[in-house]
């Protein structure tokens, strides 16, 4: 067992590597003292960056990697061309070994997740992991998962996601037990899809560890009404892609009418602080960090265009998660939710 926690980073992943992750990794390192590092990339890149930074280079070691995964490279290719030899699979492997405690990476999501399924596996009883995003409410946050690991989700990999976003948000949030919602067109239980509607079922009658409240809508996501949203890859994603673009809308908007006029222009001088706050809530850096969760590890997937600050957020989640006991509290929600599954089938018949 490791003294103190330990993290292993994809340097090189990432619009511009250890350019980002180093500096991301020093700010971390001030946030959590006694934190420690293993960077895993290409040395003669990552040196020059680590000399910048004497603090982190007295709680970081590198180690070399021939090979960097490129972020528009299949997964199945990234998998074959850098198998034992990128710092991606490195730094899961890390997790793997039991010298670190959670990777994060800023690099390639289908390659990363690819690669930590292969490396990691998934928990016992989990069909197909999923990507947990932390998203801004006007309540505060909320966990939203599938955003994108698995496209078409059935009942019962929904009824898995339920649970382990709600083990999530417990770890994020301190909350007991997190309420949690099935993303669905309607409140009604007769609408969507028969697997949405099985596991809203499942949900209401199974006796689990976290407080079920039904369906929620689209709308609903931004509102906070429920801390955990749970819905399929593809509907996740869209909806995660959307709310961004509709905030940069609204952002660039927002400019254009405030210097349209000079009047405008000094209403806008006059509410400088109330749209510095607006600014600080909607800062994507703020909320970044996607946890990959079934895995039998902590995986947390940075943004790949964000700077150093929001990698520092991503590692302050990846902290998160581990000093929870993630892993653990999600194997013993599902090993109580098999347990329960066998006698609510023999009840049914």
């Amino acid at each position: 067992m490791l003294e103190k926690q330990t993290l292993a980073l994809d340097a090189m992943g990432g619009d511009l590597g250890p350019e980002v992750v180093i500096p991301g990794a020093a700010l971390a390192a001030l946030r959590h003292p006694g934190l420690q590092f293993i960077l895993f990339g290409d040395q003669a890149k990552m040196k020059p960056w680590l000399d910048k930074y004497p603090k982190l280079a007295a709680v970081a070691q590198m180690r070399h990697a021939d090979v960097s995964v490129a972020m528009d490279e299949k997964p199945s290719q990234a998998l074959r061309r850098g198998r034992n030899k990128s710092g991606m699979w490195f730094a899961i492997d890390a997790v793997h070994k039991g010298e670190a405690h959670a990777v994060v990476s800023a690099g390639n999501t289908g390659a990363l997740m690819a690669m930590s399924r292969f490396i990691l596996r998934t928990l016992p009883g989990i069909e197909r992991p999923a990507i947990a995003a932390v998203w801004p409410t006007t309540r505060g946050e909320s966990v939203v998962l599938d955003v994108g690991a698995t496209v078409g989700a059935d009942s019962r990999q929904l009824l898995e996601f339920a649970i382990m976003g709600e083990a999530m948000a417990s770890c994020l949030f301190g909350i007991e037990h997190p309420t949690v919602g099935l993303l669905n067109i309607g409140v009604e239980e007769v609408k969507g899809n028969e697997d949405v509607k099985e596991a809203g079922r499942l949900l209401r009658e199974l006796k689990l560890p976290l407080q079920y409240a039904g369906f929620v809508e689209g709308d609903d996501i931004g509102k906070g009404k429920v801390d955990v949203v749970v819905t399929e890859g593809f509907t996740g994603n869209v909806a995660l892609k959307t709310a961004e673009g509709t905030a940069k809308q609204i952002t660039t908007f927002l400019k254009a009418a405030l210097n349209s006029t000079i009047v405008t222009k000094l209403g806008a001088f006059l509410a400088s602080g109330a749209f510095d706050a607006l600014r600080e809530r909607l800062d994507p850096r703020k909320h970044n960090g996607g946890v990959f969760l079934g895995l039998n590890g902590v995986v947390v997937k940075s943004h790949g265009g964000t700077d150093a600050l929001g990698f520092a957020t991503a590692i302050d989640v990846a902290v998160d998660m581990v000093k929870n006991g993630l892993v653990a509290r999600i194997a013993s929600d599902l090993a109580e939710v098999n347990a329960l599954l066998p006698q609510q089938a023999q009840a049914a018949e």
